[in-house]
């Protein structure tokens, strides 16, 4: 989902023999080095989630986090991740991508607390487990397929633009049923993100293995998908969440 600055994928598969840096690499060294890459996306997503959780779970539990949401300063932390994904997309080093993106996960955390405060904690649970489960199957998906989803991503990312600008009539409209028809739009784009945003990770790999930019593409791909995760759990939890 992000407006990377790194390489655009080309349109050649990663499942023939490559070129790294002037050497032909077998099918072999390629799928490890692939697979190690994939992992270290999906393990930054992973704990970045993991972090967000804890820390939403803990403000929401504390007396300073609950006057905090409560007062005006939630506007802040509740934008504040936006400024984040912006701020990430600018050519940075490594190690500052690394640093703000630990700080966008617990921003990040500290404003889904709300759900904490809205929800049961069962149905939280019972929605994280199946939009995790949903969520490794259109990785999967897009991982496997040699299916081109670019002309899916740019019709999901037009579909995104109209969520937004739906989501801000409705603040103002407060209809339950545009709500009801954002949150079933919003499963479906951010699932269709999910698969496309992992065959754009996994294609972009040929382009950025064994160059500098190949730690900073890890970072901001686990941004990508943790962005594709989070939205799709908080638009489920409309559906499959019940209140206090």
């Amino acid at each position: 989902m992000a407006d990377w600055n790194e390489p655009r994928p080309g349109t050649r598969s990663p499942f023939v023999n490559a070129t790294i840096n002037g050497d032909v690499i077998g099918a072999g060294a390629r799928d490890e080095g692939l697979r190690k890459y994939m992992l270290s996306i999906y393990n930054y997503m992973a704990s970045g989630v993991l972090l967000s959780g804890v820390v939403a779970l803990l403000f929401a539990s504390s007396e300073v986090g609950r006057q905090i949401m409560a007062s005006p300063l939630r506007w802040v932390i509740m934008l504040a991740p936006l400024g984040f994904v912006f701020a990430m997309n600018f050519n940075r080093s490594e190690a500052t991508l690394k640093t703000m993106f630990w700080a966008f996960c617990v921003i990040m955390g500290m404003s889904l607390s709300t759900i904490f405060l809205v929800y049961t904690g069962t149905s939280i649970a019972t929605t994280f487990f199946a939009t995790a489960g949903a969520f490794a199957g259109l990785s999967l998906y897009g991982y496997t397929t040699k299916r081109n989803l670019t002309a899916m991503g740019a019709f999901m990312m037009m579909g995104l633009i109209g969520i937004i600008i739906a989501m801000i009539a409705n603040f103002f409209l407060q209809s339950s049923g545009l709500a009801l028809a954002i949150s079933a739009l919003g499963v479906l784009i951010f699932a269709g993100l999910t698969a496309w945003d992992t065959q754009r990770l996994r294609d972009t790999y040929l382009q950025v293995a064994g160059t500098d930019m190949m730690g900073k593409v890890v970072i901001i791909g686990a941004l990508s998908l943790y962005l594709d995760f989070i939205n799709m759990f908080q638009f489920l939890l409309s559906f499959l969440g019940n209140r206090d």
